[in-house]
């Protein structure tokens, strides 16, 4: 229906309300964040208040200590192990997604909803149900403070999530490109490579991103079948939490530092992501 003269201000102002609505829930979530990085800034002393002390100095100790100022402890291993396992799990996860999803929404598969929700289904055991399992399993095979099983672990708990959102995606290419690629004698991994994925990149962008996100923010199995060798970012931000002395401005700047790669990774596939996540949604 055309919006006509007399409805203009009400548009206006039902769009304003929106706007300001829209901002104050990213104030709301933003806070948060902004408290996390102001509070790094603060020595322990200050960051320990209660109320906390908003005008106290500013100080880079917290950063100081996390780079391993007094202990001589570096992130950098813990760093590393968690970009190692976070990115070749999400390129595993990709591997096996796409097929996966290409078969389950381009070809005529039978029952296609019951695989579909058996996918998700394995996401609903809590992930402390099978850490016993797991863990007589690795230590059996000799794979305790292992990246390699952490990657496998990762692949397995993100794939289910990218099976269904990649789903999602591919039902939205046009039929007819795959056919005029099939008369012209392009083979299954050829229509992948060329044909699919440049048109579901923003998609594949989306899905990459969030399955990275997971496993860079996992804890529970990092922290049990992990030691020295192993240890991710959020196991090394652990340590930092003590039954003595202050350690709010360090776990802070910990926090910050950590959070840092994927903040970096979203803002650079900002328009992809929003893209991706906004492909399947409108038929």
């Amino acid at each position: 229906m055309a919006t006509t003269t007399a409805d203009a201000p009400v548009v206006r102002r039902r769009r304003g309300a929106l706007g300001l609505l829209a901002w104050l829930c990213g104030t709301v979530f933003f806070l948060p964040v902004a408290w996390m990085v102001l509070t790094s800034l603060h020595s322990e002393s200050d960051a320990a208040t209660n109320p906390p002390s908003i005008g106290a100095p500013l100080t880079l100790q917290g950063y100081k200590e996390f780079f391993g100022a007094s202990t001589g402890v570096s992130p950098w291993p813990p760093l590393i192990n968690s970009f190692s396992a976070s990115l070749m799990s999400t390129l595993l996860v990709l591997v096996l997604s796409i097929p996966a999803a290409y078969a389950l929404s381009i070809k005529p598969v039978r029952k296609w909803s019951d695989a579909m929700f058996f996918f998700l289904s394995t996401k609903m055991l809590p992930a402390v149900a099978g850490l016993l399992p797991i863990y007589l399993i690795a230590k059996n095979g000799g794979l305790l403070d292992n990246v390699g099983l952490l990657v496998v672990l990762y692949t397995s708990m993100n794939l289910p999530i990218a099976v269904w959102m990649m789903r999602s995606f591919l039902a939205e290419v046009p039929v007819e490109i795959l056919e005029a690629a099939s008369i012209d004698g392009a083979g299954l991994p050829t229509v992948l490579a060329r044909i699919v994925a440049p048109v579901v990149a923003p998609g594949i962008a989306a899905t990459s991103l969030i399955c990275f996100i997971f496993s860079w923010n996992e804890l529970l199995f990092a922290r049990v079948l992990t030691g020295v060798v192993a240890g991710t970012a959020p196991v090394f931000l652990t340590g930092f939490v003590t039954s003595q002395g202050l350690f709010l401005a360090k776990v802070c700047a910990a926090a910050v530092c950590i959070s840092l790669p994927v903040l970096i990774a979203g803002f650079a596939a900002q328009d992809k992501l929003v893209q991706g996540l906004s492909l399947g949604a409108v038929k």
